[in-house]
C-alpha cells in the first residue's frame, strides 16, 4: 500500500464526521470490510453506524473463552436489535489445551511473556483468521484511550495483516461516545456503569479507579507501557 493513498484518505476525511467516514468505505470496500468488536462502548457505537447504513456489512467477535457473561449476553442482545449475526471466531482448542496444560489456567498473572503468549493464542491468532481476505479493518480505537493509542490516525496501514486499518472514533472523546449512546438507545455493557471503561477478559479486566486512565483496569498487575494484547501493535 503506498503511503500516499493514506496520507490522501487522511487529507481528505480529516473534518468529516463518522458516518460520512464509513459511508465511503463501505461503498468503495463493502465486500472486503469488516468491524471487529469487542462489545464496547466505541464498537457499539460503529455497529450501530454501520447497521442504520448497510446491515450486510460483516461484523465480528473474538470469543477468547474467558469473557464476562455479560458480554455474551449483550451479543445476543445487540444482534437481536439490529436483526444481524455477528460472527464469533474462537482460538485454536489444541494450541488453548497445550498452553494451559504447560502453564496453568491463570498463566497470565505469572509473567508478562506469559501474558502475552495467552493473548496470542486466544486472541492474535483467531484475529488473523478473520482477516484473511480483508482489504479494510474497522477499529473502535480512540486517541484518548491510552498513551499507546495517541498517535493513531483516522486511516494507517497495517503491516501485521497487510490492509487499512480504518479508525472511524479516533478522534472522539470518551463524553462524546457515551451522549451518542445515550442519545440513540444503543444497547451497552452493564459492566460500565460498575466502572469498567475498558472490558476484554474476565480474570484480566477490573473496574478503573477515580483518576485512572480508561485502560487501567486492564492486565491492572503490569506496567502501563505493556497494557495492549498486541492486536494494534505497530511492528
Amino acid at each position: 500500500m503506498e503511503t500516499s493513498l493514506i496520507e490522501k484518505l487522511n487529507l481528505r476525511f480529516e473534518k468529516s464526521d463518522s458516518t460520512d467516514i464509513l459511508n465511503y468505505f463501505i461503498k468503495e470496500y463493502k465486500n472486503n470490510l469488516a468491524l471487529s468488536t469487542s462489545l464496547g462502548a466505541e464498537d457499539q457505537v460503529l455497529t450501530h453506524m454501520i447497521c442504520n447504513i448497510d446491515k450486510s456489512v460483516r461484523i465480528f467477535t473474538l470469543d477468547t473463552g474467558r469473557l464476562f457473561p455479560e458480554t455474551y449476553d449483550l451479543i445476543d442482545k445487540t444482534n437481536k436489535k439490529y436483526k444481524i449475526n455477528i460472527d464469533i471466531f474462537f482460538p485454536d482448542n489444541n494450541k488453548v489445551q497445550e498452553m494451559v496444560g504447560k502453564k496453568g489456567i491463570n498463566l497470565f498473572y505469572d509473567s508478562i511473556g506469559n501474558r502475552k503468549e495467552c493473548c496470542h493464542v486466544r486472541k492474535i491468532e483467531p484475529l488473523k483468521r478473520a482477516l484473511t481476505g480483508l482489504k479494510v479493518w474497522i477499529t473502535g480505537l480512540r486517541k484518548d484511550q491510552s498513551v499507546s493509542r495517541f498517535y493513531s490516525k483516522l486511516v494507517e496501514w497495517d503491516d501485521n495483516h497487510g490492509l487499512i486499518k480504518l479508525n472511524p472514533l479516533i478522534n472522539l472523546t470518551e463524553k462524546q461516545v457515551w451522549d451518542f449512546i445515550h442519545e440513540n438507545n444503543i444497547p451497552y455493557s452493564p459492566l460500565h456503569d460498575k466502572g469498567f471503561t475498558s472490558i476484554g477478559c474476565q480474570p484480566c479486566t477490573r473496574a478503573i479507579q477515580p483518576g485512572e486512565d480508561e485502560r487501567a483496569g486492564r492486565w491492572w498487575w503490569e506496567q502501563s507501557e505493556n497494557k495492549e494484547c498486541g492486536i494494534h501493535i505497530k511492528k
